[in-house]
């Protein structure tokens, strides 16, 4: 069977401008011997009129013509087609002029007299600038297509989120609702068997929309633009637990907070970061037994370019084969169900991390607590790491 013959490129086309007619004619009939296409005019405007009838990739055009110069020519070829790569052709004595001509948009510029030596590197260079910025044209086309794509899609799922939410509502309002008036008009004269089951209806539908909550928020972290910024990280940790305390019935646990340095980062949504981590920490601290202080450590450390930041409790860990999945949405680890919580807040935790360009990881053994951390990169982060002593509140 014969070889298919590879696919052949298409010569590049040359349009060259020059009002000496036979010095024209000779660039023409040499260029083409080397494979380009050309089409020579002694005239500016007549090689505009030939622009405007095809398409070129290189115009070589002689500096100084009467009429319209080598300039004049090259802005208004450009106004034609953008994409048009201009060489400037000038003598010795017109350096400076081919200098403002490459700020017009040529990209270089030949000698008079030529040396075929030199004029053929550089067109060679200007059809493969022409050929990246066609490739440029193409890739910026495909990604606004692929941007549009994705806003509509973002769009879409934004009403079918808000329309989900909506449509398991309704049921769960009523569910709710009718329940609780079956529980005030007949609770009281139910045997205890049956009022248990009315109240698990409830607890039911109260955890269902719970989870709706949950879904929407996480919904939400992933679409909301992210707005950039200096945060103070240790005011809005020491905020975080002020709110957390302030919340709690219970006693809460010991706080030790070592460095935390300040990050350029999405202000609300790095205490979004900073509220779940937390707070998972003191649920599963809370836990110990009489006696036993329960203790979070929250820090960072520069490293790098980034900025990592830990939340660590002393609680009953879990077993490091299930850490991949502990940041998948709605999922509770073995141990956990008397721990409240909807399995959505690392989930939350990690889309906003990854958002910024970071990752979120975790670590643990069973009965030996967990520290969950996560990287944020930070231009001049600076190299090394630093440490700062603990402060316990």
């Amino acid at each position: 069977m014969a070889a298919t013959p590879e696919a052949e490129v298409a010569p590049a086309r040359l349009l060259i401008v020059d009002d000496e007619v036979r010095h024209m004619e000779a660039l023409c009939d040499t260029l083409a011997g080397h494979g380009y296409l050309v089409v020579g005019h002694a005239g500016a405007e007549a090689a505009l009129a030939e622009l405007r009838r095809g398409t070129f990739d290189v115009l070589l055009t002689d500096l100084v013509m009467p009429g319209m110069t080598g300039i004049e020519l090259l802005r208004s070829a450009l106004a034609i087609d953008p994409r048009l790569v201009g060489v400037v052709m000038t003598g010795e004595g017109s350096i400076a002029t081919a200098v403002e001509a490459m700020r017009s948009g040529a990209t270089d510029y030949v000698l008079k007299p030529f040396r075929l030596a030199s004029i053929l590197p550089v067109l060679g260079r200007a059809v493969e600038i022409g050929r990246l910025r066609r490739e440029n044209n193409r890739l910026q086309a495909s990604l606004r297509r692929r941007a549009d794509e994705l806003e509509a899609i973002n769009r879409e799922l934004d009403a079918f989120a808000r329309s989900v939410s909506h449509d398991l509502r309704t049921p769960l309002n009523a569910l709710v609702g009718f329940s609780t008036l079956l529980g005030q008009q007949v609770g009281p004269t139910l045997p205890p068997r049956e009022r248990g089951w009315l109240a698990g209806v409830q607890q039911a539908a109260e955890r269902m929309t719970q989870l709706i909550d949950a879904l929407m928020r996480l919904s939400h972290m992933g679409r909301r633009t992210l707005e950039v910024g200096e945060v103070q990280v240790a005011a809005l940790v020491r905020g975080v637990i002020a709110e957390l305390q302030a919340s709690r019935a219970a006693p809460p646990p010991r706080f030790l907070i070592g460095e935390l340095p300040d990050v350029v980062a999405d202000g609300p949504m790095l205490r979004q970061v900073f509220a779940n981590l937390i707070s998972n920490a003191v649920k599963f601290s809370s836990g110990r037994p009489p006696g036993r202080e329960a203790t979070v450590r929250i820090g960072g450390e520069r490293d790098g370019d980034s900025v990592v930041f830990f939340v660590s409790d002393d609680g009953p860990g879990f077993d490091p084969a299930d850490a991949e999945r502990l940041f998948d949405a709605f999922i509770r680890l073995k141990g956990s169900e008397q721990v409240e919580g909807n399995g959505v807040g690392l989930s939350i935790v990690q889309r906003i991390v990854q958002r910024h360009g970071g990752r979120v990881w975790a670590s643990a053994a069973p009965g030996q607590g967990a520290t969950f951390r996560f990287s944020l990169p930070q231009e001049g982060a600076g190299p090394g790491k630093t440490k700062a002593p603990e402060v316990s509140l």
